[in-house]
């Protein structure tokens, strides 16, 4: 298990666009599965939406990103690096994620040539999907 300061000893990320509380288990180049805590209080529920919070979905695909830059920025030949989006595909959302949820967040690498590669990425809370799809990234110094 890995604690938020140990997850940005991995990616580049910081508060308030680390989306990623704890990471429960990884294998450097190949998977991750990370949570992320929904509080009431996160930044992004003031405007989205007043009286009705949503978590966005954007902001899903990000901590999916996250997660998957965890599995893929732990193999020792990408430490310091980065993973930017390349392109997202097959996305869909099925679930609204609101505050007191739990989002699960699996990433599997599927694909991988050179600095560039697919990550099969699933968010679920209490083992319902809220949003599926494959991302693209590319690994840059």
């Amino acid at each position: 298990m890995l604690n938020k300061e140990e997850i940005k000893n991995i990616i580049p990320q910081r508060e308030p666009f680390l989306m990623i509380d704890e990471v429960e288990n990884y294998v450097p180049g190949e998977s991750a599965v990370a949570y992320k805590n929904i509080s009431e209080d996160e930044y992004y529920f003031k405007g989205h939406f007043p009286g009705n919070p949503i978590m966005p979905g954007v902001l899903m695909i990000e901590a999916l990103a996250q997660t998957g830059a965890v599995a893929i920025l732990s193999k020792e030949e990408n430490k310091g690096k980065n993973a930017l989006f390349g392109g997202i595909n097959k996305l869909k959302f099925r679930k609204q994620v609101v505050p007191g949820d739990k989002l699960k967040l699996e990433v599997k690498i599927i694909k991988k040539k050179g600095p560039v590669g697919i990550g099969e990425a699933t968010a679920t809370v209490d083992g319902k999907v809220a949003v599926k799809g494959e991302l693209m990234f590319a690994i840059v110094s």
